[in-house]
């Protein structure tokens, strides 16, 4: 089995994208768009049944089906349904994600590829366990800047409360990975300090994984690779420009109300322990109070519907395809449930 994957972990909006473009430009990684395989299908593995040839077939279908229609395309990589199937040494969702991405590297003759669905950090436990030894690099970004960019986002989370819930549990499980793993396993890179140093940290990255610094990884915003991105989807329109290199405080003026005080009150002290000041340390307990939550639920999902609302028609059209095969999927685990 090879392992020569890199899995990039923490929080969606916390510069992934442009980590992932930058480190594309080196010719020995291929870094291609995330489809999010192991968050999306690990849900749906129920519906497969026990995975035999025959449902692990089918799932390396939907699968390979859902890669193609990635809203950023992943460009001069043919998946081969039949090789995937072939080459599989076990019929586990892990197996087939890891093919995919070799199939990348392959297809540019890079010695790594790179996934940046960074949620796979809640399935790191399991991954070790299987013999997948990626090597991790944390990239973490103040959370409330972070709740900031999903607020104007078209996905996720739209409360204050559910934002910080969500960065917390996803930095405790990186920090408990860090604990874990051996020091050549694990790259930890702050946003705010690659963003202001971006030729010094991507040097310590490069030295960390093994690889030439190239000046070109600088100039990401140029590539073919950057500019797609950027076509598929108004939240990484940023990658067509340089790197903004004072996109940071943005809380300090966009939270409203009782923001600062919620996101803190949930999320304070691991903001303390990645070393970022907390600006309220006197905020009111009652704000997270049981009581409150159940209005906090009713206003993120009314937040999640407006977002999709004023969406750019082009942003929902790319994302239609995958949603189309997700629901063919559950509809034919309700049709066999029927039959049954």
């Amino acid at each position: 089995m090879m392992n020569n994957g890199i899995q990039i972990i923490g929080t969606q909006r916390s510069g992934s994208n442009l980590l992932r473009v930058m480190l594309d430009q080196s010719a020995e990684i291929a870094s291609p768009h995330p489809p999010h395989i192991l968050v999306t299908f690990m849900p749906l593995l129920a519906s497969y049944g026990t995975l035999d040839a025959v449902s692990y077939r089918q799932l390396v279908k939907d699968v390979v089906a859902y890669v193609n229609v990635n809203p950023v395309p992943w460009e001069g990589v043919v998946l081969d349904e039949e090789e995937i199937f072939r080459q599989s040494e076990s019929y586990h969702l892990f197996t087939l994600n890891r093919l995919i991405y070799e199939q990348a590297a392959i297809s540019k003759n890079a010695k790594y590829w790179c996934c940046k669905s960074m949620a796979n950090v809640h399935y790191a436990a399991e991954m070790e366990a299987f013999g997948l030894q990626p090597k991790y690099v944390f990239l973490y970004r103040d959370g409330r800047d972070v709740a900031c960019s999903f607020k104007k986002a078209i996905v996720g989370e739209k409360h204050i409360y559910h934002l910080a819930q969500q960065w917390k549990k996803d930095q405790m499980a990186c920090i408990r990975l860090r604990e874990i793993l051996p020091a050549d396993r694990f790259f930890s890179l702050n946003y705010e300090t690659l963003i202001t140093a971006p030729e010094n940290e991507i040097r310590r990255l490069c030295t960390f994984l093994d690889i030439d610094y190239h000046p070109d990884m600088l100039q990401f915003h140029g590539s073919k690779t950057s500019k797609l991105t950027a076509a598929a989807g108004e939240m990484w329109s940023n990658l067509e420009k340089p790197i903004i290199s004072n996109n940071t405080g943005k809380f300090l003026n966009e939270f409203k109300d009782n923001d600062l005080e919620i996101f803190e009150l949930v999320a304070g002290e691991v903001l303390t322990a990645l070393d970022y000041k907390r600006y309220a340390l006197d905020a009111d307990q009652r704000l997270i109070d049981a009581a409150q939550l159940a209005n906090y639920d009713q206003e993120n999902e009314i937040l999640k519907q407006e977002a999709l609302a004023v969406a750019r028609p082009s942003d929902l059209e790319n994302r239609a395809p995958q949603l189309q095969i997700l629901k063919e999927i559950k509809s034919r685990t309700t049709c066999k449930v029927q039959s049954i």
